[in-house]
C-alpha cells in the first residue's frame, strides 16, 4: 500500500505581501503628516496674503538655481530609493559583485546612495539658510522669514528623520543573519516615507520659489 505524499504548492510558499498591516499603518500615518504640511501651507499663504510688500522685498534673496539643483538631487534620490526597494523585494540585501558593477548592487548599496543624496540636500539647505541670514533674512526679521524657515525647516527635519531611518534599515541588513520578508517590509515602509517627503518638497519648492 502506497501513501500519498504532498509537496507544498508554489502558492503556499511565503510571499512578500504589499500592502500589509505595517504598510497600511504607515499610509495612515503619512495621511496625518499630509494634514500637518497642509497646515503649514495654509500659514504660508495667509502670511503672504497679509504682507505682500514683505514678500516682494525678500524673495529676490532666494537662490533659485541652487534650490533647483538641490530639488533635482532629492527627486533622483527617490529613484535610487526605489531601486533599493526592488532589491529588497528580491531579498537581495547586499551586492554580489564589485562596487562598480551597479547592476549587481543590493538594497544596502542603493540605500547608501540615497542617504548620501539626502544628506547633500540637507547640507545645501543649511548653506542656503546661512546665506539668507547673512543677508538679513532671518526667522525674526519678518513674516516672510518666519514662513520660509518654518515651512522649509520642518521639511528638512522630516528629511533628516528619513536619513536616520535609512541608517537603521542598512544596519539591520548587516546585523540580520538572514535578510527575509520582515526586513524587506521595513525597507518598503521607509521608501513610502521617503517618496512622501520628496513629493512634499516639490510642492513646497514650487510655492516658495516660483509662485508669485
Amino acid at each position: 500500500m502506497t501513501t500519498a505524499t504532498h509537496t507544498p504548492s508554489k502558492s503556499a510558499q511565503p510571499t512578500l505581501n504589499r500592502p500589509n498591516i505595517v504598510s497600511v499603518g504607515t499610509v495612515v500615518w503619512l495621511a496625518s503628516e499630509l494634514m500637518f504640511f497642509a497646515g503649514l501651507f495654509a500659514m504660508y499663504f495667509t502670511l503672504r496674503a497679509t504682507s505682500p510688500d514683505v514678500w516682494a522685498e525678500n524673495t529676490h534673496h532666494l537662490n533659485i538655481p541652487l534650490a533647483l539643483t538641490n530639488t533635482i538631487v532629492l527627486v533622483l534620490s527617490s529613484v535610487t530609493c526605489q531601486f533599493g526597494v526592488f532589491k529588497a523585494e528580491q531579498l537581495k540585501a547586499r551586492r554580489t559583485g564589485s562596487i562598480f558593477q551597479v547592476g549587481q548592487w543590493g538594497m544596502v548599496e542603493w540605500f547608501l546612495l540615497t542617504f548620501v543624496m539626502g544628506a547633500f540636500f540637507v547640507s545645501v539647505q543649511a548653506m542656503e539658510y546661512a546665506t539668507l541670514v547673512s543677508e538679513g533674512v532671518s526667522i525674526a526679521a519678518s513674516a516672510y522669514g518666519s514662513a520660509f524657515y518654518i515651512t522649509t525647516g520642518f521639511h528638512a527635519l522630516h528629511v533628516t528623520a528619513g536619513l536616520i531611518a535609512f541608517l537603521f534599515i542598512i544596519g539591520r541588513a548587516y546585523v540580520a543573519k538572514r535578510f527575509g520578508h520582515y526586513e524587506a517590509t521595513s525597507a518598503i515602509v521607509v521608501s513610502y516615507y521617503w517618496h512622501f517627503v520628496d513629493v512634499v518638497w516639490i510642492v513646497l519648492f514650487i510655492v516658495v520659489y516660483f509662485v508669485k
